[in-house]
């Protein structure tokens, strides 16, 4: 099948100069704010090349040309190229052309499709020769000597051909291939190119299947008005299509049905229908799985007429065992039923070429649900088909394939119009915002790198525990396991709301503490304990393995008083040199301590633990009490993983 890989937009909506933008050959998105043109690139290149005769989507320059610039443009000759697409040519697709016209004729591996407002298109990039092709077609027939000097003044397939046409009995052998080029080819000088465009290139370009949340599937259709294509409050243009499809997949002749007086038998097929619809919803939609679609045919008297049949779309609670109409239920999940609907026209094609081209999927999903969404497509659609999507939902963008992603911004220059950028760069903080939010909620998520994972306070604990752990290690003593990780939360009272929003996540935590010193952040952390979110015993404080009067500790007070002094004055110069004597000792915890020597509530606790880190003598420095202490605290950590 061939790939699109680039498109060329020009005056169309709001492009108001030429934006050109790859396309990946698997998936593409999208990202900017509303009203930035992203609908109307998906738009345009749904047009190129729509899957079926629609009107909504064929070039119409009274409606989407450029409003500002419309009446200059109906005053002059200008012949706007609307769009240009550039597609690569499959192997498969190549070597048939190589069998058909012969080897090294066809040069071409990428072509462009331009198309005009003016009803005209032109074929980009594509090259035969024709001069070896005639070469090698007249030397599979015997040349009288008295022809080969005209024949050797032909250098073009057209003169070939009126030559032949004059000489048939000596062309006789090569006659059908000349007719069959000539009757398929598109009048080109190189009718050899016109030829293999019209007969390969233009069948085999990718048709464009657009879907956004206007084709949604109604909870009441009419088959009265389904057949006659009638719109109503209830069955618009979009959901009309939807709704037909849905009759395809079931295989259902809605004739048939409205000349019947017996319903069952196309209960049965709609319910076969629902079933297979079911399965492939809940593969994915995990939001709730107690669901199933129930379809039901109402007959409603409408005299003088024929009695109008009408079709319910419910959906059952298997949990609460009760119906509701599908237009009750949430509009993800309508969104989602209809895309299956839909979606179902294409699948059931499987030999054609199709790109997918979804306007702001999920839009009314929740994040969670979003996600199987983003999962659907890549797992489903992203497979088998080449897939443009647009959003401005950070839940929709997956961050590990930035490399996916194209920016549509709306340029301050009024000239210039709407901008398409396939390099990340800050020219609009809004567009940027869906990126950033994605990239930030991948690093939240990503923190956790292994299944076991100790939360600390902050950096500092986190340095100071590794520095303890890899020391007592090179002793041959007890330090933290390889398979944990030391998870810093930014604060002693984030730590409840940290563990609140990762229990889902399925993940072993144990918390390892300052001891609190107001009521508050011990009373959020007890409230989890109550609520069962994390066990009491994986509440662990450093006051456990320290020895304090006031029975509080911090990590720092892990470390001899005289050895914590020692690193503090050597990441803190600018104070004079604080010595043991200088403590107060009826203050028992060091940082206290040296807050009221400072004469600062609180200093930065991350410069010290930075210059330990840095200090080269540290296996002389620890003394017995202080390695036995974090010995202690890895020895009972460890216990928990």
């Amino acid at each position: 099948m061939m790939k699109l890989t680039k498109v060329r937009i020009n005056k169309y909506k709001c492009f108001l100069q030429p934006q050109e933008v790859s396309i990946e050959k698997d998936i593409t998105v999208l990202v900017g704010k509303n009203e930035s043109g992203k609908t109307a690139l998906l738009e345009a290149i749904a047009k190129s090349n729509y899957f079926e005769d629609n009107p909504n989507f064929v070039f119409d320059d009274t409606y989407d040309f450029p409003k500002n610039e419309w009446k200059r443009y109906q005053k002059s000759d200008d012949v706007v190229e609307v769009i240009r697409c550039t597609y690569s040519i499959n192997e498969d697709l190549l070597k048939m052309i190589e069998a058909d016209v012969g080897k090294g004729i066809f040069k071409t591996k990428e072509f462009s499709y331009g198309i005009k407002y003016a009803d005209g298109n032109t074929f980009y990039g594509i090259e035969a020769d024709e001069k070896k092709f005639i070469k090698n077609l007249v030397s599979e027939i015997d040349i009288p000597s008295d022809i080969k000097t005209e024949l050797n003044k032909i250098t073009t397939l057209k003169q070939l051909i009126e030559f032949a046409d004059k000489k048939q009995e000596t062309f006789h052998p090569i006659l059908p291939k000349l007719n069959a080029i000539k009757a398929n080819a598109f009048e080109w000088d190189n009718l050899l190119e016109g030829y293999i465009a019209k007969k390969y290139l233009k069948p085999n370009i990718p048709r464009y299947w657009y879907f956004d949340e206007y084709y949604q599937l109604p909870s009441r259709i009419n088959l009265n008005h389904l057949k006659s294509g009638q719109v109503t409050n209830e069955l618009s243009k979009e959901g009309l299509q939807t709704s037909k499809a849905l009759f395809e997949m079931a295989n259902i002749d809605i004739d048939e049905l409205l000349r019947a007086d017996n319903f069952e038998s196309f209960i049965s097929e709609l319910e076969a229908t629902s079933n297979m619809i079911t399965d492939e919803i809940f593969e994915y939609w995990k939001t709730n799985q107690n669901l199933e679609i129930k379809f039901e045919i109402e007959t409603k008297p409408s005299p003088p007429h024929q009695p109008e049949k009408i079709l319910n779309i419910r959906i059952r609670n298997t949990k609460h065992r009760v119906s509701l109409p599908l237009k009750n239920r949430s509009r993800g999940f309508i969104w989602f039923f209809s895309f299956i609907v839909w979606f179902s026209k294409i699948q059931s094609d499987e030999d054609a070429n199709f790109i997918l081209l979804l306007d702001e999927p999920g839009l009314n999903l929740h994040a969670s649900a979003q996600d199987d969404l983003l999962r659907f497509i890549e797992e489903r659609l992203g497979k088998k088909y080449q897939l443009i999507y647009t959003t401005h939902s950070p839940f929709m963008i997956d961050s590990t394939y930035l490399e996916r992603v194209r920016t549509v911004y709306d340029s301050p220059d009024a000239k210039t119009g709407s901008i398409i950028s396939e390099v990340i760069q800050e020219k609009d903080p809004d567009t940027l915002f869906p990126l950033q939010a994605a990239l930030g909620y991948d690093i939240a998520q990503n923190l956790f790198i292994s299944k076991n994972n100790l939360l600390v306070e902050g950096v500092s604990d986190l340095i100071y525990l590794t520095t303890m752990s890899n020391y007592l290690q090179t002793q041959k003593r007890v330090g933290l396991k390889n398979n944990t990780t030391i998870v810093p939360v930014g604060g002693l009272d984030k730590v409840a709301s940290f563990i609140s929003l990762m229990r889902g996540n399925k993940l072993n935590m144990v918390c390892l503490l300052d001891s609190f010193r107001n009521q508050k952040g011990k009373q959020r952390l007890d409230d989890l304990v109550k609520a069962k979110i994390i066990k009491d015993k994986n509440i662990r404080f450093y006051h456990e393995f320290v020895n304090t009067p006031n029975k509080k500790a911090d990590i720092e007070d892990m470390f001899e008083k005289e050895e914590y002094l020692k690193i503090f004055n050597a990441a803190y110069p600018e104070y004079d040199n604080i010595t043991l004597s200088d403590l107060d000792s009826n203050i028992p915890n060091i940082l206290q301590q040296i807050n009221q020597i400072i004469g600062s509530d609180r200093f930065n606790h991350y410069r010290p633990a930075y210059k330990l880190m840095q200090m080269s003598e540290v296996e002389s420095f620890f003394s017995e009490a202080t390695l036995d202490r974090f010995e202690s605290v890895f020895e009972e950590i460890n216990k928990y993983f």
